[in-house]
């Protein structure tokens, strides 16, 4: 009970401190609606034909669901969806400040949450969401490392939404003047990617990969890819003793050394990288495509393939994840069957939906049966004639799944530190070690 009481006190405060700095630049207030209906707040409407959304980014996320209600309403033409744009700071500050209060009136039928905080959430605050396990949702269609993510106590919480499936997307040209095709980087282990990289660095002077510094985000890909994570199953800290992770920690050191990966300073620099040329390939979530694609002039230059697994860890795979998020229909809901059967039949059983939202957003899913439709399986241009989306559906499929918990993002933070160490000449067992005691005490033991 103490140690709950600990989170949520935690929680509350980081709430506090988002509110102060996270909201001065979005339009929170701003609402939309996919047929009709004026605006009817921030709280769950007594409309039982309404549902109110709380999500962001209107190009990406608010288009999505906007067309997601629309598809609806053709069977169901009474339906509307109230739409109020609330950037993600806000949500989870919003949504830290209506359960510690235990006001939770305020929240609305549904909101987006990003994977990552998903567990942390419901476990802090459970009787904010609703249990979709018996709502008639087939989560066997949607990825089982995307579910995971929205799964507390094999219960789940969340609908899967966009794909953050991690791919290499490599510059053939370049791969080219090293004597190398995509199909040399596909089904590789890390050594041979380090390997051939010291390869592409010789022969062309450019690094295989770039990623920012003083963050953990390629070495959370590469522990996820075995199905690892910084925490055991049951949310306690495992970094000291976790073999996967100090692979993980010594690979990312050597490939820094060797030069075949660089650490740049920031997100800027990380972008220009690849859209100047200045490196041969990435590894990141399927979205920094759309990054990848701003510099037109290199059409039909790159191509992707999955990314490197780890050579001595049992289980260890070509697939990961970074990035994505899911709808929870909150408690609050009044008409919670309308809001089921709507995720039901759009997010988690239209076809329909992500053939249109695809070429609108760019919203790759998750969904399974959206990588047979024909609009996911066209070539594309500027990857070469592949068919990306198609490639990608299918990574995600694969992709084994972790354990995030309460604290994953300050876990992350703890391990950028012991990277940066190690990268330096710190010993890993050490460094690995002190990650374990800062997420302990910040979990209060």
């Amino acid at each position: 009970m103490m140690k709950k009481k600990r989170i949520v006190a935690m929680l509350t405060a980081a709430a506090i401190a988002v509110s102060l700095t996270g909201c001065g630049t979005s339009a929170s207030d701003g609402t939309s609606a996919a047929s009709g209906g004026g605006n009817q707040g921030e709280s769950g409407t007594a409309d039982e034909n309404t549902l109110t959304v709380w999500c962001w980014d209107p190009a990406f996320n608010i288009r999505a669901i906007e067309t997601a209600g629309k598809l609806y309403q053709k069977d169901h033409p009474d339906f509307n969806l109230q739409i109020i744009e609330t950037p993600w700071e806000d949500v989870q500050t919003k949504l830290t400040t209506a359960a510690t209060s235990g006001n939770l009136d305020t929240l609305p039928d549904i909101l987006l949450m990003q994977d990552n905080a998903f567990q942390k959430n419901v476990i802090s605050y459970p009787d904010a969401f609703l249990d979709l396990s018996s709502s008639g949702i087939d989560f066997s269609e949607f990825s089982q490392a995307k579910v995971a993510y929205s799964t507390v106590d094999g219960k789940n919480y969340g609908v899967p939404f966009d794909n953050g499936a991690v791919i290499a997307a490599y510059r053939t040209d370049i791969l080219e003047m090293a004597g190398y095709t995509i199909e040399d980087f596909t089904d590789i282990t890390w050594s041979e990617y380090l390997e051939k990289g010291r390869v592409v660095l010789e022969k062309t002077g450019l690094p295989l990969l770039t990623c920012k510094g003083n963050e953990s985000d390629v070495a959370a890909m590469m522990l996820q890819s075995a199905g690892a994570s910084f925490f055991d199953e049951n949310g306690e800290p495992d970094m000291a003793d976790n073999e996967a992770l100090k692979e993980v920690v010594s690979t990312y050191a050597e490939l820094v050394k060797a030069g075949v990966m660089v650490e740049v300073n920031d997100w800027d620099q990380y972008i220009g990288s690849m859209t100047n040329g200045s490196v041969a390939g990435t590894i990141n979530g399927c979205w920094i495509m759309a990054s990848i694609q701003t510099a037109e002039d290199q059409a039909g230059k790159w191509e992707i393939t999955n990314i490197p697994r780890l050579d001595n860890v049992p289980g260890a795979t070509n697939y990961s994840n970074n990035g994505g998020s899911s709808w929870a229909i909150t408690t609050n809901c009044k008409n919670k069957e309308l809001a089921q059967d709507f995720m039901a039949e759009t997010f988690a059983g239209s076809t329909e939906l992500y053939e249109e939202i695809l070429p609108a957003t760019g919203a790759l899913t998750c969904y399974l049966p959206a990588a047979d439709s024909p609009v996911y399986s066209e070539p594309q241009k500027f990857y070469n004639g592949q068919s990306v989306f198609t490639l990608i559906t299918d990574y995600a499929a694969q992709t084994p799944g972790n354990h995030t918990g309460v604290y994953y993002y300050e876990a992350k933070d703890a391990i950028a530190v012991a990277i940066t160490n190690v990268v330096a000449g710190g010993d890993p067992d050490r460094e690995l070690k002190n990650a374990e005691d800062t997420v302990n005490f910040v979990m209060g033991k």
